[in-house]
């Protein structure tokens, strides 16, 4: 039997990506952001609000990167959903996170973090129901031990984490349970 729970935010699993970005003086100011999506096959759109520090500094230097927060970094992670840069201009700092500044557009990597997604501004959209970034993906960079055949990020290694918005709880993922585009192949048949 099924139970009405009314109005919840329950889309599960949400990635935990750390989104980083340069403010004009260039220090670093990176955020945690559990509302990101894939949304074309070079494209990724933050549903961040537009008075986010790193939100601001996006707008000013038109690029960001994307980190894929995993287990080894959860600490930093959450550290960088708890503060905030608009309070905090040291934040970035505090965490005792590296960077190095991207080849490809004018954002920071977080090299404590085994996936980036460099990106640069594609539009900022904004309606009465939603405000989002979108970037258009111009690289993505990750540390060699998290990287499988043919060059393809292995999620098993990554160890990234997911967001539970239910119980505000972090998971980590790896088991890979079946292959998509195959696993629901038999019922093509009935």
């Amino acid at each position: 039997m099924r139970k009405d729970l009314g109005v919840q935010p329950a889309l599960f699993p949400m990635p935990v990506v750390i989104i980083a970005a340069y403010g004009a003086d260039g220090t670093i100011c990176a955020m945690n952001a559990a509302w990101a999506q894939i949304c074309d096959m070079d494209k990724i759109a933050l549903f961040i609000d537009a008075d986010h520090k790193t939100t601001k500094n996006i707008m000013e230097t038109k690029a960001f990167t994307v980190n894929i927060a995993n287990r080894a970094n959860m600490e930093t992670a959450d550290f960088f959903g708890i503060a905030t840069g608009n309070k905090m201009p040291e934040k970035f700092a505090r965490s005792g996170c590296a960077a190095v500044k991207s080849a490809f557009v004018n954002a920071p990597i977080l090299t404590d973090y085994p996936v980036a997604i460099e990106c640069e501004l594609a539009e900022e959209v904004e309606t009465p129901n939603l405000h989002a970034i979108v970037g258009k993906i111009v690289n993505v960079s990750a540390d060699e031990t998290v990287v499988g055949d043919k060059d393809k990020i292995d999620p098993t290694k990554v160890d990234a984490l997911i967001f539970d918005q239910y119980r505000n709880g972090y998971y980590a993922v790896g088991e890979k349970v079946g292959q998509a585009w195959n696993a629901g192949a038999g019922l093509m048949k009935k």
